[in-house]
């Protein structure tokens, strides 16, 4: 059964001890990104790495963690007005409705979008329904389960 997610959720990503950033969902993109402000390849013997940040340097949430990855590729990636651009992609796991999975995302320049996270098709794919009317589904849905715990009911819907 898929989950019903909502144009916005509440985004995890342990690997980097990250929990609770705000993620567009977004099915016109088929790639999900995610914002970083530095990023470089470096060489390590004959072996490449990848170092990055994410987030805003003024989001609340931005720790200025350098991460290192040995894997990663650069794609070409049309952007918003459709220009194509050359980004890395990295792959991590994220963490929606108290479920963890791999994900990939290119690393960009979102200092001017509302969300530092937006949720392509590719990650959706399978698993989620998008309702447009809702909103951080993942985080009502982990109160509600805490509620069934202690036997308080609500009609929200989880799955269709």
């Amino acid at each position: 059964m898929k989950k019903v997610i909502g144009r916005r959720e509440k985004i995890n990503l342990p690997d980097w001890d990250l929990w609770g950033i705000s993620g567009k969902v977004d099915t016109g993109a088929y790639t999900s990104s995610i914002h970083s402000e530095y990023a470089e390849m470096i060489k390590k013997g004959d072996k490449s790495y990848l170092r990055f940040t994410v987030l805003d340097r003024r989001h609340p949430k931005y720790t200025g963690n350098v991460i290192e990855t040995d894997d990663f590729t650069v794609k070409s990636v049309k952007n918003s007005f459709g220009e194509a651009q050359n980004r890395y992609q990295i792959a991590t796991t994220i963490e929606l409705f108290g479920e963890k999975f791999d994900a990939e995302f290119t690393l960009s320049d979102r200092s001017r979008m509302r969300n530092q996270i937006l949720l392509g098709r590719k990650t959706l794919k399978g698993r989620f329904v998008v309702d447009v009317d809702l909103t951080d589904q993942s985080k009502k849905m982990a109160k509600l389960a805490g509620s069934r715990k202690h036997g308080k009911g609500t009609d929200l819907p989880d799955t269709i």
